[in-house]
């Protein structure tokens, strides 16, 4: 699906950035929220097989694409969130099914903590509680991430075979849509979550995927969330790395299950 099959809308928050988002399909409502300064623009690979199913809701965050900043002491995790309750309610959806990835994940923990009627079944790919428990990344990783190039970074997100089959999808997942600053500010947010104490708060159904050979976010921080969040379910890619949920058609099979059940 392209993103010119898609009907763009704009809703205001109370502190007044403009927050662009998106429906297609039609059932139950499913809400994606993005990663660390990318946009809705990277779900575009998976969305067709979402919206046979489903009701899909999914926008930029604050600061990327098509939306605005707003008051910048809001770029936090717990604020992104409120963000989320704001296109929520803009899509007349009291609640729905939540599938975060990566910074998305820390930001659907929150909105499942402080929104929990919202939040009917959550996904968490590729994500962590907050990095105060995950320890150093690996030799290399963090100055791969800090150059900011998709040539450099995609190798830890995507297999090879998947980088060489779908450059398009590489390229979307990768677009700068966003300033520096606003980049930056995403950064800091992402760094500065920590959920791991109100985790257990968590009361909706929640699956965890994560890929084995993820260096961005360890596979330990995975299984520590499944022992925190009450009666979640985690799912391990042995082979995927930081995407699984576009590069792994397991992994989008066992989230669709997910859904469906």
């Amino acid at each position: 699906m392209s993103n010119s099959t898609l009907n763009e809308r704009m809703v205001l928050t109370n502190d007044g950035a403009e927050i662009s988002w998106w429906s297609t399909g039609s059932g139950a409502p499913l809400l994606l929220i993005a990663g660390q300064a990318t946009t809705h623009r990277g779900w575009l690979h998976v969305l067709p097989g979402l919206a046979e199913n489903h009701r899909v809701i999914l926008y930029d965050h604050r600061g990327t694409g098509r939306s605005t900043s707003g008051d910048r002491s809001r770029f936090t995790t717990r604020d992104f969130a409120q963000d989320a309750v704001t296109v929520l309610e803009a899509a007349g959806v009291e609640s729905a099914a939540v599938y975060g990835h990566s910074m998305g994940g820390r930001v659907g923990q929150w909105l499942a903590i402080d929104s929990p009627e919202r939040v009917e079944r959550l996904a968490l790919v590729s994500t962590t509680g907050g990095g105060r428990m995950d320890g150093p990344r690996p030799a290399g990783v963090d100055a791969l991430l800090a150059s900011g190039s998709p040539e450099q970074m995609a190798p830890l997100f995507f297999s090879d075979e998947f980088r060489e089959r779908h450059p398009g999808v590489v390229e979307e997942f990768f677009a700068r849509d966003a300033s520096i600053s606003a980049r930056r500010d995403h950064f800091l947010a992402s760094k500065a979550h920590d959920a791991w104490d109100q985790l257990p708060l968590v009361s909706c159904p929640t699956l965890i995927v994560h890929g084995a050979a993820d260096q961005v976010t360890s596979v330990a921080s995975a299984e520590r969330m499944a022992a925190y969040i009450p009666e979640a379910e985690l799912w391990v890619d042995p082979d995927a790395k930081h995407c699984p949920h576009l590069d792994s058609p397991q992994a989008q099979d066992r989230i669709s299950a997910f859904f469906a059940a």
